[in-house]
């Protein structure tokens, strides 16, 4: 009679013990990029080169990595901008009214991918650090 209560106890506590497991291992925490370390740190003239001589190479090497560029603004939207023409910078937040368009800035982000058809890297949850 034990042994039918345990078996039971055992077949009910197991699949808990796998959900929760499984729960946690599918609804980890994100990555908070602004407080990562920089992986990499480029002028953008320096990281386009890269994807210019090899893009399948420079963005298997860069993929979902943290990379830090610095740069010129040239384009700005609210909450993305563009780096010497070639660089896409998304910012998860509204980006701070004192940045101008002809600014030179140290922006950290994830690496997301190249463009091909936009010849654009793409970085996204950007944030603008101090030189």
């Amino acid at each position: 009679m034990k042994k039918k209560n345990l078996k039971r106890w055992v077949i009910f506590i197991i699949p808990i013990i796998i959900g929760i497991i499984a729960y946690n291992y599918i609804y980890q925490d994100h990555r908070d990029i602004e407080k990562e370390k920089p992986e990499f740190t480029f002028s953008s003239k320096e990281f386009i080169d890269q994807f210019l001589n090899d893009a399948t190479s420079a963005e298997q090497k860069y993929l979902n990595k943290t990379i830090q560029i610095s740069g010129v603004l040239s384009e700005i939207n609210s909450n993305n901008f563009l780096i010497n023409n070639s660089i896409f910078c998304q910012f998860k937040d509204q980006i701070p009214s004192t940045v101008k368009i002809g600014d030179d800035l140290h922006v950290k982000g994830r690496f997301i991918g190249y463009d091909d058809l936009l010849e654009e890297i793409k970085l996204d949850q950007c944030s603008i650090n101090s030189k």
